[in-house]
């Protein structure tokens, strides 16, 4: 089970002037763009909608040709015209479709970030769904009936729903599935092979890659072990997880809130600084992949299905190393002054910006009955892991129709995102915790990852909360994206530099400086007065 991946704000991908020639191109067209679906009544009764969407290349390229769509038309006797891009594609050409003023009626697993959303309502390019929820919209009524701070979470300041939202809760707190992104996990044959211990400390650890890299423990008489791999950027690849073991620790958007309530930028942190130094230590030790800094999926992959690594990280060791039993969770190690952290994520199962429907849709009533299957319990777990009675390959589920519900079926060794990406579909759904046991049953996968993080995260968590999933002002936005395009591009940039050449004690004082030049202090304000509301609510 994977957290959706955040999508990170893309510094006004769509311009104002541009958005405008697309609603003139639109009004010039007599209200009919080019990618609006065709009204003319058909004779069955089937309404035909144009939708633009995204899956992985894993997947069909028609998604027509997906189970799960369908018996989704044979059910609403709604037909889809699909423009389907992979996902590497996807944003540019949404972008360009809005912009072109080539409007689809939708776009699922629309992925737009809260300033996206806000600007497009702003220029009337996407439509206000609260009346057609209201009116058409059974299922999602009942979810936000059921689990009503989801309302106010997809509630923008001014009132109005623009987006149809992704939801998938397992546990709670610091116990919630998401609470920890990536996952170290070590390589314990290895560590039998060489008569060595679970490490407990940073120095311990440090110890233990440094035997992985010098006495052969795969034992072909080759140093072609990787002591520690990472893809080093935000994300269940990156090796920040180490850094609490110094202090806050760090995570994926930089913010991190402390048990008095305040909000911390963890890059500017004296904890930071020490942890990124010791980074420095393996680095100059050789214990750290070459192409760690470069790396993609692909690369760390390959690497991975080799059983290569010494230590690397991951949400899932399945997805990576397999399911076997070579690599098992490292547990958090004590830093320098014996204190022993993880930092949560601010990740929750929650998207706000998945679907949207654009201001060329003539057939509103429809769309919305289409998307409310969406929130049916059945169809959000088909959604979101894929589906039962597929003849042609692998099933994610059983179907039990005299309960109404779907039973996960073993793996048998296929790595979880690889099965789930073939049949899934994403887009909107809502899986709520009351629907394990009643609508569908835990996968194996996420019941070990929820044994992990009840058992070997959480008890370690010194902060007892994360950052809410605020929705601010689009003037804050505005603001926020400007900040964290050039900030969290500096972050990154100086944190690889000091991984490889150890400047960061002489060159902290100028960071600080710069990182306040960039405009740390407005984001820093912008964040707690967010979370400040958030609370109160």
């Amino acid at each position: 089970m994977k957290k959706s991946q955040n999508l990170k704000l893309t510094c006004k991908a769509i311009s104002l002037s541009v958005l405008a020639s697309a609603l003139l191109l639109s009004a010039c067209g007599n209200g009919k763009s080019a990618g609006s679906a065709d009204k003319e009544p058909d004779p069955s009764g089937k309404i035909t909608l144009n939708m633009m969407t995204q899956s992985s290349p894993l997947a069909p390229a028609d998604p027509n040709d997906k189970l799960i769509f369908k018996r989704l038309e044979e059910k609403t006797n709604v037909h889809i015209n699909w423009k389907n891009f992979t996902k590497d594609v996807f944003v540019e050409k949404r972008n360009l479709a809005m912009a072109s003023g080539d409007l689809p009626d939708a776009i699922f697993d629309a992925g737009y970030s809260d300033y996206e959303l806000l600007k497009l309502a702003k220029d009337g390019a996407i439509i206000p769904l609260n009346d057609l929820i209201e009116q058409y919209m059974p299922n999602f009524k009942k979810v936000l009936e059921e689990a009503p701070e989801y309302k106010a979470m997809i509630t923008a300041p001014d009132g109005n729903i623009y987006a149809f939202p992704w939801i998938e809760e397992l546990g709670t707190g610091k116990e919630r599935i998401q609470s920890v992104d990536a996952v170290p996990w070590i390589n314990v044959e290895w560590l039998k092979k060489l008569g060595l211990e679970m490490p407990k400390t940073t120095e311990e650890l440090k110890q233990v890659l440094i035997a992985f890299k010098t006495q052969d423990p795969n034992g072909n008489g080759q140093a072609d072990e990787i002591p520690l791999s990472f893809i080093n950027k935000p994300g269940a690849e990156d090796l920040v997880f180490l850094f609490a073991s110094f202090g806050l620790g760090e995570n994926p958007d930089h913010a991190v809130v402390t048990n008095d309530g305040k909000v911390v930028f963890s890059p500017g942190e004296e904890g930071y600084k020490n942890a990124v130094k010791y980074i420095n230590e393996l680095y100059k030790e050789g214990l750290i992949d070459i192409e760690a800094y470069t790396q993609d999926w692909s690369t760390y992959l390959a690497k991975g299905k080799d059983h290569r690594y010494g230590l690397y990280f991951t949400w899932d060791k399945s997805n990576i190393t397999g399911d076997n039993d070579s690599y098992e969770v490292m547990p958090p190690v004590a830093g320098p002054d014996g204190e022993i952290n993880v930092a949560q994520t601010n990740a929750r199962g929650f998207h706000r910006g998945r679907m949207i429907i654009t201001s060329t849709n003539k057939n509103l009533e429809a769309t919305a009955k289409w998307v409310d299957q969406m929130y049916d319990p059945i169809q959000s777990v088909q959604n979101n892991w894929g589906t039962y009675g597929d003849e042609t390959q692998q099933n994610i589920f059983e179907y039990d129709e005299a309960s109404n519900s779907l039973k996960h079926l073993p793996l048998n060794g296929t790595a979880p995102v690889e099965l789930r990406e073939k049949t899934s579909v994403g887009g909107p759904l809502a899986i709520l915790d009351s629907y394990f046991g009643k609508y569908t049953t835990v996968p194996d996968d996420a019941k070990e990852r929820m044994r992990i993080v009840k058992e070997v995260m959480a008890p370690h968590m010194k902060s007892e909360q994360a950052m809410p999933n605020v929705f601010h002002s689009i003037d804050e936005l505005d603001r926020l994206t400007t900040i964290e395009t050039d900030l969290f591009a500096y972050v990154l940039r100086k944190r690889t530099e000091w991984y490889q050449n150890g400047k960061i004690d002489q060159e902290w004082g100028s960071y600080l400086q710069e990182l306040d030049r960039l405009g740390l202090q407005e984001w820093l304000k912008i964040k707690q007065d967010g979370y400040d509301r958030a609370m109160k609510k």
